[in-house]
């Protein structure tokens, strides 16, 4: 097993394996994973997908994830710490920005095993990035950071377009690949924290329906209301900033329009079953787990 230089705000592993072992998830915003050779099985929450040479993968912080090695595989692990978003002095808005960006895709993928990348040239886009992170990080130097934090900000920039042209939304097991409940379930999230763009009226105004029809439709692919899932949405992001950030409870909810911090922890407890010093001190994500497992 070689197991190259990890540092914070990021880590980054390359291991070649026969059998996998359990790593730990601990301070994990989330990891894409590369297939540089070997083939098997991804596993995560019971779910599987084959994975074998090339193969792109993005694991959320949670436990339940696992590889079947059915052939001697190597990893590289590109591990986005909380702290890589954490922003200090210079460049405090950018890296607020990015937070933003990726917790939308952390509150979005659906956590099912698979590729996470559909377009080839994302994916050689990727693939020469991750290799100029390699060979940086071989050669590690005091100048080294900066440039592996660029390069794996520009793979944020493509998983995060992946993530917003892909059907990656939880959605009801029968419901079919209808393209307008994807773009219906992109746009709310893509506003999450702009109330009046979430007004059924206006969505129906954006999408071309009438009201009733829309809130019915959407019940029908989702399986919950309209507001069920703006709350939980919203909610999943909540759970993101409490565990990866420094945000006060008064800038989360002020940043997701909850009337105020009393409002915003009666609504967390009411659907997670916990209050928020519990869910800190617990520190393990609970609206983010998939409910179902396929």
């Amino acid at each position: 097993m070689q197991v190259l230089q990890a540092y914070k705000p990021f880590e980054i592993q390359e291991l070649e394996l026969a059998e996998w072992k359990q790593r730990p998830v601990k301070n994990n915003f989330f990891e894409l994973v590369l297939i540089k050779e070997g083939k098997g099985t991804q596993c995560i929450n019971y779910n599987f997908h084959d994975y074998k040479k090339g193969s792109l993968f993005l694991l959320p912080p949670l436990k339940c994830h696992s590889f079947q090695i059915a052939a001697p595989s190597k990893f590289v692990f590109l591990k986005f710490t909380s702290n890589f978003f954490n922003a200090n002095g210079r460049g405090a808005l950018s890296q607020q920005e990015w937070f933003k960006e990726a917790a939308y895709i952390l509150s979005n993928y659906n956590q099912l095993p698979g590729d996470i990348i559909q377009s080839e040239l994302d994916r050689q886009h990727i693939y020469t990035l991750i290799d100029l992170i390699l060979k940086e990080n071989s050669n590690y130097s005091s100048t080294s950071a900066t440039l592996i934090k660029s390069l794996m900000t520009s793979i944020l920039e493509i998983l995060l377009r992946n993530i917003k042209q892909s059907p990656y939304y939880e959605m009801a097991a029968n419901s079919d690949n209808d393209d307008r409940i994807t773009q219906l379930l992109t746009y709310i999230n893509e506003h999450i924290a702009d109330p009046q763009s979430l007004k059924v009226e206006h969505l129906a105004k954006t999408f071309l329906l009438s009201p009733t029809y829309l809130s019915e439709f959407f019940r029908k692919k989702v399986k919950i209301s309209l507001r069920e899932y703006i709350i939980k949405a919203k909610l999943k992001l909540v759970e993101i900033r409490l565990l990866n950030s420094d945000y006060t409870l008064s800038e989360i909810a002020s940043e997701l329009n909850f009337t105020d911090v009393s409002h915003l922890s009666k609504t967390f407890k009411k659907y997670t079953g916990m209050s928020i010093r519990e869910f800190k001190k617990q520190g393990e994500y609970q609206l983010l787990k998939r409910s179902v497992c396929r």
